[in-house]
């Protein structure tokens, strides 16, 4: 049994380092928020029950990231840097523009209609859904009160898994992936920007989504 354990703990510590990076440069030494991080992977190892059925990583990268949020939460070191805010500001604006044409555009649609990544468009959601703190008196005394949000953490928790899964494949089929359903381009296109025939586009990527099954079901 501990040996289960401390295999799932040194097979897994690359999730720490994939869901830190999320968190550079608000406040806080990597260092610091990559110690966090490994004890929500150790208290992910001990709480994992296999027979539910679940995917370790799907479970561990929660854990990980409440550490890591709970630690910014602290230290009151949260902080959001003014390029997020100036893009939290645009996908609102994107958004509400959307909302009128009868719209409902997904993160990656916003992504590519504002030349920006993903991760970047979750982060810049999860920044303009922050937890509201209200300040209110009573008998006891001045009081907070804190009204949570939608959080868009569970879209962070899927991309950091499938980074995760892409970056084990070879460097080749990482970038047939990326071409495809990162940034949506035909295996014709794929083919061309890759110098190779779109049959053999065609087949790695079918080998590559294989692989990432196994993966992500590991």
């Amino acid at each position: 049994m501990m040996q289960d354990r401390n295999q799932l703990i040194e097979t897994n510590v690359r999730l720490v380092h994939s869901c830190c990076k999320r968190f550079v440069g608000r406040g806080i030494e990597y260092e610091d928020i990559f110690q966090v991080g490994c004890i929500g992977l150790l208290k992910a190892a001990d709480g994992f029950d296999s027979s539910r059925g679940l995917c370790f990583s799907t479970y561990a990268v929660p854990n990980i990231i409440g550490e890591i949020k709970r630690l910014f939460r602290d230290t009151g070191s949260v902080k959001v840097s003014r390029s997020i805010k100036e893009l939290s500001l645009k996908v609102q604006r994107e958004k509400e523009y959307a909302e009128k044409i009868g719209e409902e555009p997904t993160v990656t649609v916003l992504a590519q209609r504002l030349s920006v990544t993903p991760e970047e468009i979750v982060e810049a959601l999860d920044a303009s859904r922050q937890v509201l703190s209200l300040t209110y008196e009573n008998e006891d005394g001045t009081n907070e009160l804190e009204l949570p949000v939608d959080s868009h953490e569970n879209e962070i928790c899927s991309r950091i898994l499938i980074d995760d899964a892409v970056a084990r494949l070879d460097r080749e089929e990482q970038d047939i992936i990326k071409l495809r359903y990162f940034h949506e381009k035909t295996q014709t296109q794929t083919a061309e920007l890759l110098g190779i025939s779109q049959v053999q586009v065609s087949r790695k990527e079918k080998k590559a989504l294989e692989r990432l099954r196994i993966y992500m079901s590991a």
